[in-house]
């Protein structure tokens, strides 16, 4: 949703630190065409996790690039304890480490509703959702173009095949984090953006 974009903005703005977004990189190679990215569209359109070789690799080579050796924010990645175990491992190699790591908890139901809302502009790129911040009367993006579209995977069969996925492979990061002493829980439910994000940096002591 627009509010995690917006929060994320506000955190790397402040931290002074480049947002690494799994999401996004996979997306850039599913539209290039790529062999990686046809590989990882398979697994994106069915709402399923994308391998971890696949991932890793991709976060690898942007966490060397020089933008990062001040920090970074990880959007998205790890999903999984092998991926976190195969990025302390790598991060160690290169004389990095995490400081913090940040949950935000989310009811299923609330999530499954904010997620199956979303549309998104296919002119500009703006997100919409249609409870929570609908576009305009007329239906059309702010920046005029009328095609406002929902995402393959952002259907409600979709949508619960990935929280099956989340609890299964993903869900155990908290306890793998929280034995690491870096988790910060917040619970994100009846709370708007701004008391989520004041949340997070008095967490993080920011």
């Amino acid at each position: 949703m627009r509010e995690k974009a917006l929060r994320q903005k506000k955190l790397i703005h402040l931290l002074s630190i480049p947002q690494i977004s799994t999401g996004d990189m996979l997306r850039a190679a599913v539209s290039e065409g790529s062999a990686l990215g046809i590989e990882a569209k398979r697994f994106m359109d069915n709402g399923k996790l994308v391998p971890d070789e696949v991932v890793i690799g991709l976060v690898q080579n942007r966490l060397m690039q020089d933008d990062c050796s001040n920090g970074f924010m990880l959007d998205g990645f790890p999903r999984t304890v092998a991926q976190a175990e195969a990025l302390f491992v790598a991060l160690e190699q290169a004389g990095m480490g995490i400081d913090a790591v940040v949950a935000i908890l989310v009811d299923d139901n609330e999530l499954i509703k904010r997620i199956t809302g979303r549309r998104s502009c296919k002119k500009c790129g703006a997100i919409y959702h249609l409870i929570y911040n609908p576009p305009p009367a007329s239906g059309n993006c702010e920046c005029g173009a009328s095609e406002l579209e929902q995402r393959a995977d952002d259907n409600e069969v979709t949508v619960k095949e990935r929280l099956v996925a989340y609890h299964a492979q993903t869900a155990p990061l908290v306890d793998f984090y929280k034995d690491l002493g870096i988790l910060n829980e917040i619970d994100a439910n009846g709370k708007n953006p701004q008391e989520v994000f004041d949340l997070i940096k008095q967490e993080l002591h920011l």
